[in-house]
């Protein structure tokens, strides 16, 4: 999304006139994710894909009729429509597409302004009747812009408010009204607690994920940026002190205890509690959870606050090596925010794919 929405940036700057278009909702086995975009500008040049390759062409002709003049348009394809013949997604899926003009002074720059500083940020799209009309809601700020109606206006700023951090890319109905909900956001962040050959590992595994890892240990011997290449810091300090350096500590934050110090642990795990991570997960033995556990609880966590923290880490995957560790490590956080099991597929039911971040 964000590559796109760079290179709209620069045509818009040169004078170009751009039609924008976006997945907005999918089903089955569509090639891309929710809110995957594509635009064409006014010279006919191209950046981006909705469907790597089945109906480019189709959305790139609707795009040029916006340019023109038309409205935005809201464009569904799928093996289920008449046009499958032509356009269709052989892959059996089916996707729906919203085009629409770029204004330099319009939501979308600002969304994409925002998205390129690392803001958390929703933009509302009305994509059914009165299409076009569009709201801006900024992590910690009022909203901007309206849909038209007081109430419109609340019941979408909701929906954004909760998207803002579900990071769930989708179209809601509002009484009569379609809206489309989009969604950038920083990526996510992973706090290692101990500096340790586990650690390593698990920051080259967030690395590839995109995700930006933080080692934290206050053994300053142990903590340097040499044995941690995959990490974005690594800060030689207690975990209470790097807490709060890094704050703040959202819900868009994992953090992975691995140090099996109860004098690191204990410390991290309780500067942990007292954040919003979205995820806490601490490495030991059952016997070293059951010590830890009664530790914690005599300082005086209770049990609700224990049920936060993932002990024994990860999934159960039969992991022998650290970097075999460091994928149950990660898989269980993405589980958790896909708010998924990590069971085998084979075993699943429902949708194999969940919303991706575009």
């Amino acid at each position: 999304m964000r590559p796109v929405l760079d290179t709209v940036h620069d045509w818009a700057l040169a004078g170009e006139p751009v039609a924008v278009a976006t997945v907005v909702e999918t089903k089955r086995s569509a090639p891309q994710p929710i809110g995957t975009k594509m635009a064409v500008n006014g010279s006919g040049e191209i950046v981006g894909a909705v469907s790597g390759g089945c109906v480019e062409g189709a959305v790139v002709e609707v795009g040029e009729q916006v340019l023109a003049g038309a409205a935005p348009e809201l464009l569904r394809y799928g093996i289920a429509n008449e046009e499958a013949w032509d356009v269709g997604l052989p892959c059996g899926g089916e996707i729906a597409v919203f085009v629409e003009a770029y204004r330099p002074d319009g939501a979308l720059a600002r969304f994409g302004q925002l998205a390129r500083a690392g803001e958390r940020v929703a933009r509302v799209t009305v994509v059914g009747g009165d299409a076009g009309a569009e709201l801006l809601v900024v992590d910690g700020e009022a909203p901007a812009g309206t849909l038209g109606d007081a109430r419109l206006d609340a019941e979408a700023a909701m929906l954004a408010g909760e998207a803002l951090w579900s990071e769930d890319r989708a179209l809601h109905v509002i009484g009569d009204v379609t809206v489309f909900v989009d969604v950038a956001a920083p990526p996510p962040r992973l706090l290692i607690v101990g500096a340790v050959d586990f650690a390593a590992h698990l920051a080259a595994a967030a690395g590839l994920l995109g995700w930006r890892a933080y080692v934290i240990d206050p053994r300053a011997r142990f903590a340097t940026p040499e044995r941690f290449p995959g990490a974005e810091r690594v800060l030689a300090v207690w975990p209470q002190e790097a807490f709060a350096e890094l704050a703040p500590i959202d819900a868009a934050t994992a953090i992975a205890v691995l140090t099996h110090d109860p004098k690191l642990d204990d410390a991290a795990l309780l500067a942990a509690l007292a954040s919003d991570a979205g995820y806490i997960g601490a490495m030991g033995s059952r016997s070293a959870q059951a010590d830890r556990r009664e530790r914690l609880l005599g300082a005086g966590v209770s049990e609700e606050q224990l049920r936060r923290i993932a002990a024994p880490i990860g999934l159960d995957l039969g992991a022998r090596t650290a970097a075999e560790t460091a994928v149950s490590i990660v898989g269980e956080i993405i589980a958790l925010r896909s708010g998924r099991a990590g069971g085998r597929l084979l075993d699943a039911e429902g949708p194999v794919h969940v919303t991706i971040p575009a």
